[in-house]
């Protein structure tokens, strides 16, 4: 659906040159979560707010977006391998932030181009 079209791979592009927000230190909020929590919940988030936009949505399809939204997790799990497991700073909160924004708008791209 995303993970095999070439947004998704400029997708990817954007996050590697944005690789320096995870290399340095930066402000931590108190009791902020750890980078892979913040990046879970955010992008959980947005795939549920776009799932309630697109009430039409099959079983089918559904799983399928579970099945993409997992892949797309896992990949940021590799690329950030370092400090997925450090609280976000308040940059990479940003960046995350619009980064799972990103990954919906590939969402609602691919659902509208499909002729739902």
């Amino acid at each position: 659906m995303v993970t095999n079209t070439p947004g998704y791979d400029e997708l990817i592009m954007y996050l590697t040159q944005h690789l320096s927000i995870f290399e340095k230190p930066g402000k931590v909020a108190e009791g902020a979560p750890t980078v892979i929590s913040f990046i879970e919940d955010d992008i959980a988030e947005r795939i549920m707010t776009f799932c309630q936009q697109h009430k039409g949505l099959t079983t089918e399809q559904r799983s399928l977006i579970v099945r993409e939204i997992d892949g797309i997790v896992y990949d940021l799990q590799e690329v950030l391998s370092g400090v997925i497991n450090q609280p976000v700073t308040v940059e990479q909160k940003e960046f995350i932030d619009e980064f799972a924004g990103l990954v919906k708008n590939l969402f609602d791209s691919a659902f509208s181009n499909a002729g739902q």
